[in-house]
């Protein structure tokens, strides 16, 4: 049984998991910019694909693999693999939903803190000898605990979720909006109100992006959508870049439309250094807040996400049904 796997080699090693069926298969690796006739010179024989969930698996590879049998993605994302062409040839394509929920939860929560401490602009000001300036003016101005803020989900899966029981400590209220409204039940286990769209961006403190890249959401965090939020409340993004227009997003901070932002995924990636994002004027420059999209990057994923990926695998090759099939069979 042959495996190819698209991605990064080193990672691929560093999390193989120690299980019995491992040596039953041929591996064979290609880097993750690897052409189509690379991939199908390494693997056009091959009974499944592992594959970084950025890349692009196109009809034209697929069809040229005739013993396919499933595409399994390292991670949560699948957008670039033509699941449409799958499901015809009845290939499984599965994702690792949930999996790096509790890791992106934390990346949410680190940075909402961040902007109302301002920690990146303090860490920057105290090295620069402007400790006592920054407190009093801090003093003055007020910084807002958690608890003093309504956190609102656009979205509400799993990350979502971990992510509200992370903050219930803390005091906050908590909110949000998905097209359908979950059940009563739902809401009392992760102590949450549900909220319209209008009414959520219009009264939230943050306004949390969680919701999945689709043609209805792709530049949904507009100019329209930004005017409705409250001059004090911040914009975080912790789910893809795509879903924000950038230079919308720009002009509400230049503005003040909003307080500012907190993102740990950009449109396009990888994030060039002219990006207009960086383009803010000071003091603006410091109302954003970015970090290099390691929401769900941590240890404890890649090893938990590559034990399902072999496992699944495994299964698939054995005739068994995988978990997590995001193309319908």
């Amino acid at each position: 049984m042959k495996v190819l796997i698209i991605g990064n080699e080193a990672r691929y090693r560093q999390y193989m998991p120690h299980a019995d069926y491992l040596p039953a298969f041929d591996i064979v690796y290609q880097p993750r910019d690897a052409s189509l006739t690379d991939l199908l010179a390494a693997g056009s024989d091959a009974d499944a694909i592992a594959v970084d969930p950025t890349v692009q698996l196109p009809e034209g590879l697929i069809n040229k693999m005739p013993h396919l049998k499933i595409i399994q993605s390292e991670g949560v994302g699948y957008n670039g693999i033509d699941i449409d062409t799958a499901h015809d040839r009845g290939i499984y394509v599965c994702n690792q939903k949930g999996a790096n929920a509790p890791a992106v939860a934390e990346q949410t929560i680190l940075l909402m803190l961040a902007l109302l401490r301002q920690f990146v602009l303090g860490d920057r000001t105290v090295r620069n000898g402007g400790q006592l300036a920054m407190k009093e003016r801090l003093m003055i101005e007020g910084i807002r605990e958690m608890a003093d803020c309504r956190v609102g989900y656009i979205g509400f899966g799993d990350i979502a979720k971990a992510t509200t029981d992370r903050l219930k400590p803390f005091g906050c209220q908590q909110f949000y909006h998905t097209p359908n409204r979950k059940a009563s039940a739902v809401e009392k286990q992760y102590a949450v109100a549900y909220l319209t769209q209008d009414q959520l961006i219009a009264t939230c403190d943050f306004v949390v992006i969680l919701c999945p890249l689709n043609e209805s959401t792709r530049g949904m965090v507009n100019a329209s959508f930004l005017s409705k939020m409250k001059p004090d409340a911040f914009l975080i993004n912790t789910a893809r870049g795509e879903i924000v227009d950038n230079q919308a997003l720009y002009d509400a901070i230049f503005s003040e439309t909003i307080a500012g932002a907190g993102l740990d995924t950009i449109s396009p990636i990888p994030v060039p250094k002219d990006h207009i994002l960086f383009k803010l004027p000071s003091p603006y420059a410091d109302r954003l807040i970015v970090s290099p999209h390691i929401g769900g990057v941590t240890m404890r994923f890649f090893q938990d996400a590559h034990q399902r990926n072999w496992l699944n695998i495994y299964k698939a090759l054995n005739g068994e049904m995988p978990d997590n099939i995001v193309n319908g069979l």
